[in-house]
C-alpha cells in the first residue's frame, strides 16, 4: 500500500479517510452512484426520477451522476438503456460518467475482436436479451463456434453506430477525493495506478474478501446482493436488478452515504 504522504485527492489535499475510517466529497460535491442496469430501463426510468426529486429538494452546487457499468445483458431494454446514457444524461442537470462493465467488455470483445470465447460466455450470461433488444433472433440454445461469427456480424449491423461507439469510448474508473468508483474493484496490494482495466471491470473474490483498506474508498457494483452493501473499505450497490426489480443508487455527500432506490 502507498504511504499515506504520497496519497492526493483531486482537491489536492491528503485524504485521511484510512485514518478515521470516514471517506468525504469535497464541500458543495454530491455524487449519485448507480448500480447495474442490466437493460432495465424502466427502473432506471424510475430511479432518475427520484435522484432528480432528490436534487430539487437539496440543491447542491456540483451534483453528479456516476454510471457503474453492465448497462446491457439480461433485461429486455439494453437498447433503451444505451440510448438514455448516450442522449438522455444531456438533459439532465448534473454532470453524467458512465463507466465500462464486464458484459461492455464482453460484447466488445466478441464483436470488435473476434474473442469467441467472450461471445459465447457473454450470450450464456444474458446476451440473448440483447440480440433480441436490437431485433436480431437469438438462438434457442448457445451456438458453437462455427456460428457465433454470423450473430457478431448480424448484432454488428443492428446496433446503432453510436451505441457502438460510447461502449467502445468508456472508461473503467472514476476518482473523486476519497473515492474510487469502478464496476468490478481492486486488486489488494496494486496501486490504484498500476491497477488493470481487467480486473476493474471483472475482480471478485480476491476483492470482496479482503479486509484492508485500499488506497481510496471504492464504490463499485458487479457483485449481487440483496441489499447494497456497506463495508469498512467499500460500498456495493449491485442490488440484481433485472430480477430482483430494484435499481439501487448510493448518495454520496460530505462524510455521508445514503441510498435511493426505484421501489
Amino acid at each position: 500500500m502507498m504511504a499515506e504522504t504520497a496519497l492526493r485527492s483531486d482537491t489536492g489535499a491528503a485524504p485521511d479517510w484510512r485514518m478515521t475510517g470516514r471517506p468525504r466529497l469535497a464541500p458543495g460535491r454530491r455524487v449519485y452512484a448507480v448500480g447495474d442496469v442490466h437493460g432495465r430501463a424502466d427502473l432506471l426510468g424510475v430511479l432518475i426520477a427520484r435522484i432528480m426529486a432528490d436534487l430539487a429538494r437539496f440543491p447542491v452546487e456540483r451534483p453528479e451522476l456516476v454510471l457503474l457499468g453492465d448497462y446491457i445483458s439480461r433485461g429486455p431494454g439494453s437498447a433503451a438503456v444505451l440510448d438514455f446514457a448516450i442522449d438522455g444524461v444531456a438533459r439532465l442537470p448534473l454532470a453524467t460518467v458512465c463507466l465500462k462493465g464486464n458484459h461492455e467488455d464482453l460484447l466488445l470483445r466478441f464483436m470488435d475482436g473476434a474473442d469467441l470465447w467472450a461471445g459465447s460466455v457473454w450470450l450464456r450470461f444474458g446476451g440473448k436479451a440483447v440480440l433480441a433488444a436490437y431485433g436480431v433472433k437469438p438462438p434457442q440454445e448457445t451456438p458453437d463456434d462455427r456460428q457465433l461469427p454470423a450473430l457478431a456480424d448480424a448484432l454488428r449491423a443492428a446496433m446503432p453506430q453510436r451505441h457502438l461507439d460510447f461502449l467502445r469510448g468508456l472508461a473503467v474508473s472514476l476518482e473523486r477525493d476519497d473515492y474510487l468508483f469502478v464496476h468490478g474493484g481492486l486488486r489488494p496490494g496494486v496501486p490504484v495506478a498500476e491497477q488493470t482495466p481487467h480486473d476493474m471491470m471483472w475482480i471478485r473474490d480476491e476483492f470482496l474478501t479482503h479486509a484492508g483498506l485500499f488506497e481510496r474508498f471504492v464504490v463499485h457494483g458487479h457483485t449481487p446482493a440483496d441489499l447494497p452493501q456497506i463495508h469498512r473499505n467499500r460500498i456495493n450497490v449491485d442490488t440484481r436488478a433485472y430480477e430482483s426489480g430494484v435499481l439501487t443508487a448510493a448518495v454520496l455527500e460530505g462524510g455521508e452515504c445514503r441510498f435511493l432506490a426505484s421501489l
